[in-house]
């Protein structure tokens, strides 16, 4: 199928996570100060929407005690046959995937499904809808076995990882397309910045580029836009090598060494590609307080020229740009959230000239 059109032209959205403990009140959030392009908030206060927890729901050996969650890889072949089976069934027939494991049960998919049904009252305005999944690398570097290793290191629960994630990331395509708009659906990657370093020796650039690819082009397949979050530096390069729509990074703090992969920046920019600039800063929440949105849109403007210069204008850019934070903002206080989210917001607005 072929991807939705959709040009950007300077919209807002979020990366995703809210601090709240009140879904409606961050749903409410979200469509007021999002409108365009709205997203389902992901809430980590609570323990079944925490990055990683959200999306082990489905997979096989899951076990959790005292605590602590670990894949069981030595007793827990009978689940992963079970798992094989719905998961071919499902490749197969993709539609199988709204009733299958990969689907988000009541727990996890408690706000999701608030979200979707508070955002049909308010489709009239939507150009597109995000949803967000924790990516490959940053799952199966966090996730361990019962010795506690990574299951970025054992071939056959890898494999598995990532065709589950391809699936939930599947199901959360169709429960969106289903408002009739363009879906976009991010991965958050935290994990990709420490790519390069003594934790990740033995992972190379084509494990990553094959890890992002089999999540990504599922998703492509099904007419997704996919992009992916990355909330601080890492290998720019490598990510304009993926097949990805949307490439989003933290300008605000590490547009210097994004910069640094301008050629091919704008080699993706001239064939299609958007990129999220993460401007709003999430860090710390004193440094929120002290930008505005037009110091922000001054930034912006500075740093457009400094990766463009005279080959691409500043308007063609802003048609294939996207405004964000620079991360999350599910560590920050709730009032601090809802004022990324308004700076978010205007700081679209100003770019765009409304």
């Amino acid at each position: 199928m072929a991807m939705e059109l959709f040009e950007p032209a300077g919209r807002a959205t979020l990366v995703g996570s809210m601090p709240h403990t009140d879904p409606e009140r961050a749903v409410r959030v979200v469509l007021e100060t999002m409108p365009e392009i709205p997203v389902w908030p992901q809430l980590p206060k609570y323990a079944a929407e925490q990055m990683m927890l959200q999306y082990l729901e489905g997979l096989p050996g899951v076990r959790q005690k005292d605590g602590r969650v670990w894949v069981d890889t030595e007793n827990s072949d009978q689940e992963i046959l079970a798992f094989y089976e719905d998961y071919l069934a499902v490749e197969t027939t993709p539609s199988l995937v709204d009733h299958s494991r990969f689907a988000m049960g009541e727990a996890t998919g408690r706000t999701f499904r608030l979200f979707l049904d508070r955002l049909t009252q308010k489709l009239d305005a939507v150009k597109a809808i995000k949803g967000q999944i924790v990516g490959p690398l940053t799952l199966l570097s966090g996730l361990t076995d019962q010795h506690r290793r990574a299951l970025l290191f054992d071939d056959r629960l890898r494999d598995i990882v990532v065709k589950h994630l391809a699936m939930k990331a599947l199901w959360q395509v169709h429960q969106l397309r289903r408002c009739g708009k363009p879906v976009i659906l991010f991965l958050d990657e935290p994990a990709l910045a420490g790519f390069g370093t003594s934790a990740m020796l033995t992972v190379s650039a084509d494990d990553i580029k094959s890890l992002i690819t089999q999540v990504a082009e599922p998703l492509r397949q099904a007419g997704a836009l996919v992009g992916v979050h990355v909330c601080a530096n890492t290998d720019w390069g490598l990510m304009f090598e993926c097949p990805l729509d949307i490439i989003n990074m933290d300008a605000y703090q590490f547009f210097d060494r994004f910069v640094l992969y301008r050629q091919q920046c704008l080699k993706f920019l001239n064939q299609g590609g958007i990129v999220a600039w993460g401007m709003v800063p999430t860090s710390e929440e004193a440094l929120i307080d002290t930008v505005s949105a037009e110091s922000l849109a001054e930034q912006w403007r500075d740093n457009v020229r400094t990766l463009c210069g005279s080959e691409l204008s500043e308007a063609s850019v802003l048609r294939q740009s996207l405004v964000t934070p620079s991360c999350g903002c599910g560590t920050l206080s709730e009032r601090h959230a809802e004022q990324v989210a308004e700076l978010t917001r205007d700081l679209s607005r100003i770019l765009r000239g409304l």
